[in-house]
Formats: C-alpha cells, structure tokens, sequence
C-alpha cells in the first residue's frame, strides 16, 4: 500500500449540499431558510457566546482570563551553576552576590542567588549566596571550598 492509495472508509464522507442554486436543485430561492423572519436572515445566529443579554457565562467567572494565578509571595531566583564559577573565579575568591554581579551572572541583581550542581568544580572558592543544593554544596566542600548561606 502507497500514499496514493489511501481512501476514507466508503460512506464516512459527504458532499456538502450545496443551497440556493436554483429550483431544480432541491434547495435553491430561499435555500432551506424558510420565508420569512430571523433566521432567513443573514447574520443571524449571532456570536457564539452571547446569551441574550445576560452577562456571558465566561465573564461570570472570578479569574483573570489568560493570567492564570500567580501567587503573591512568590520568591524568584537568580539561579547559578558551578561551570559558570569555574571559568571565572580564581582559587580561594569569594563569590558573594556582588561578585557575581559584578560578573554578569545574575539576571536581576534584587533576587536572591541559588546555586545549582551543574558542572564540576576546579577551584577551592569561598561562596556566600541565598541558598544551595545539595548536589553543588557537595562538590564545593569536595574541592576544598566552603558555603555559608546567607539570611
């Protein structure tokens, strides 16, 4: 079997009827619309959400549309991987947040900085930052540097 012999199970397609192409054609002048009134009018139907004046059921809801929910005290990090470290510092450097800022390595200096375990470390460093996982503090600590987390 090829593309080309692909075919839809028989019966399972329609031709759309076509309307309004004269009387001979079973459904030509008023095209199945009846004679008169609303619904032999174009346009009418109207949009797919109007309830009749009523106030939309979409807009009854109590969220934003879209936004989603974002939570208020939501704490947002700059977030910093050993790699990143090891090109940059030398052996027994601080690495504190205004170095790394000063390194162009945080994204929005007001954040608070996370260090990530990605990488390997070559370098004993010494390293205050907001906060560290476990996996980096562990290969810090194994390259002989320290970690002290700051409040």
């Amino acid at each position: 079997m090829k593309l080309h012999d692909l075919k839809p199970n028989e019966g399972s397609k329609k031709d759309r009827k076509r309307v309004g192409r004269g009387i001979s054609a079973g459904k030509g002048k008023t095209a199945g619309r009846g004679i008169k009134g609303a619904g032999s009018r174009s346009g009418e139907g109207g949009h797919l959400y109007r309830q009749g004046g009523n106030l939309p059921f979409f807009r009854r809801l109590p969220f934003m549309r879209g936004e989603g929910f974002t939570p208020p005290h939501q704490v947002t990090f700059n977030e910093v991987n050993l790699d990143q470290l090891s090109d940059i510092f030398k052996a027994n450097e601080v690495v504190n947040p205004e170095s790394l800022e000063k390194a162009r390595l945080l994204r929005d200096p007001r954040n608070p900085v996370v260090l990530l375990g990605r990488g390997e470390m070559k370098v004993a460093l010494k390293i205050n930052v907001h906060r560290v996982s476990a996996g980096a503090k562990a290969k810090i600590e194994k390259a002989g540097g320290s970690v002290e987390l700051i409040a």
